[in-house]
């Protein structure tokens, strides 16, 4: 009985230790925004953006910097005080016609970035009429990309970087706002 009950929890210590570095090593790959990976805790992650340039906008939980030739405003999200997400707005607001230039552009940058995936084309015809059918049929122009996973059994699916058409609350001016999610940090409704 003894050889058993140890060999028992050899073994069960065995399937105990891979299944936690099988959990490890997929958390691990997470997705990244300028090489860091969006994990941890609010505090380091605005230290790591103020190393990448971003500077404390006054007064505001905001970061503002250049991001892909843009100014913007950076913004760490939290679950359960872990990052799961940064967002990124374009400072400036654009017309119409430069919001869909800027849209087809990030588009295209994706699309030829060999670092991520999708499953559709997101590009927007010039002919599309985004004020009238974002005020009309509450139309969201959004494009969604993943993230390769770094192994063959990473899930890509739990790295999306996706980006959306905002209109301003007053006025006819539009901007960008861009999202960086770590699925597994997301809220899955263990709080309710």
């Amino acid at each position: 009985k003894t050889i058993t009950n140890k060999c028992m929890k050899k073994i069960l210590t065995l399937l105990l230790v891979i299944f936690c570095a099988c959990t490890i090593q997929a958390q691990d790959d997470v997705t990244t925004f300028l090489g860091i990976p969006v994990d941890g805790f609010k505090p380091q992650m605005i230290q790591k953006l103020k190393g990448k340039g971003f500077l404390q906008v006054q007064g505001q939980d905001a970061l503002e910097g250049e991001f892909n030739g843009m100014n913007v405003n950076v913004f760490v999200v939290t679950n359960n005080n872990k990052v799961y997400r940064i967002m990124l707005c374009d400072k400036n607001t654009q017309d119409e016609a430069n919001i869909k230039i800027r849209f087809n552009k990030l588009v295209s940058q994706f699309e030829n970035n060999p670092r991520y995936i999708t499953t559709s084309d997101f590009s927007l015809s010039d002919s599309e009429d985004i004020s009238y059918e974002m005020l009309v049929h509450k139309k969201n122009y959004d494009a969604i990309y993943f993230q390769k996973a770094k192994t063959e059994d990473g899930d890509s699916s739990k790295k999306a970087v996706w980006f959306r058409i905002i209109k301003e609350e007053y006025g006819s001016k539009y901007y960008i706002a861009m999202f960086y999610d770590n699925e597994y940090n997301h809220a899955n409704g263990e709080d309710l």
